[in-house]
């Protein structure tokens, strides 16, 4: 397995992540037996790179990790996130980039994960109310303690990079990206470049839309996320239906499944890029990992890019409020 190197900083990763959030949340039913089996098989495939947040539960998808890693640190590359504060209503959230919460939050999380370090901090949102040059520059103070390796931001805008960047290196910027979410390209990837960042796309598959798998808005649990995504509605959610049965045209081509072509789009767009398909289930995990098999060529690229054109996916990927938080 070739790794795949976030940074100019020596960070290196496995070419896919594993994103753990859905084991804990979001979507539907979890079963921590499961998501355990599945963090486990990840790693016993060679693969290194976990992500996870304090706010993903909230707390008990970094417990979970946690648990699951106690015995293997060695074989893990750890990353999570804090700044988004969770309250007794599940649909607010609170950005805080303070210095003071900074501390606090990453002491929180190293107890929770139950190791002395984190390897990829990342400030989960940009907080409007707080210079970066504070957050980052506390963020700084937790590398040279030896809590933290390397660090990382999401869903910041170019400016806020540059800025981050004078106080002090960032490895990663974490952000939505995949054949239907493709903003990254309107600067953003290329101010990563510049600057010498690599890039982390969450949501490769498009929060399983993209895998072929998700029919009917119906078919969504109570407390599903997606029911309340611009995305998954109404007339977004048939027009988008037409462009995963695209998607699975492509696939077929190839021998591959739908979300292996996506996820080998991802990868093909740089190797400064690494993604992190979220999955809860051994099976759909094996699938997600075998996508490295896919080797897609310049033509193969090209026809993607005429059958699944760069803005095709109707609707916003978030709903208004949460909008507001990104590109920051």
């Amino acid at each position: 397995m070739q790794l795949r190197s976030l940074g100019t900083q020596g960070l290196t990763v496995s070419p896919l992540g594993l994103g753990c959030m859905g084991m804990s949340e979001f979507y539907g039913a979890t079963d921590d037996a499961e998501s355990t089996a599945t963090l486990h098989r990840f790693l016993d495939r060679g693969f290194n790179f976990l992500d996870t947040a304090d706010a993903y539960g909230p707390f008990r998808n970094e417990e979970l990790v946690g648990r699951a890693i106690k015995g293997r640190r060695d074989e893990v590359v750890l990353a999570t996130k804090f700044g988004i504060q969770r309250t007794e209503n599940p649909a607010e959230r609170r950005i805080n980039g303070k210095p003071e919460y900074v501390r606090a939050a990453a002491e929180a999380s190293l107890k929770r994960l139950g190791v002395d370090h984190i390897d990829l901090y990342y400030l989960h949102r940009v907080d409007a109310e707080t210079p970066i040059e504070d957050t980052v520059g506390t963020m700084a103070e937790l590398v040279k303690a030896g809590k933290v390796r390397y660090l990382g931001l999401s869903e910041a805008a170019p400016e806020t990079l540059r800025r981050a960047m004078k106080v002090h290196p960032i490895s990663a910027l974490q952000s939505e990206y995949s054949l239907w979410t493709r903003e990254p390209e309107d600067g953003v990837l290329a101010a990563c470049r510049e600057l010498g960042i690599g890039f982390v796309a969450y949501s490769p598959l498009g929060r399983g839309f993209l895998t072929g798998q998700l029919r009917k808005f119906e078919d969504f649990a109570a407390d599903d996320y997606r029911r309340f995504s611009p995305r998954f509605q109404g007339e977004n959610f048939l027009k988008n239906l037409d462009l995963v049965d695209k998607v699975a045209e492509l696939a077929k081509a190839k021998a591959c499944t739908p979300a292996q072509l996506a996820l080998a789009w991802v990868l093909a767009q740089g190797k400064d890029i690494v993604p992190i398909p979220g999955t809860k289930r051994r099976a759909t995990l094996d699938e997600d990992l075998d996508a490295l098999d896919v080797e897609l060529t310049k033509n193969d690229l090209a026809q993607i890019d005429v059958v699944v054109p760069k803005g095709v996916a109707a609707g916003m990927r978030y709903p208004e409020a949460m909008m507001k938080l990104v590109g920051r």
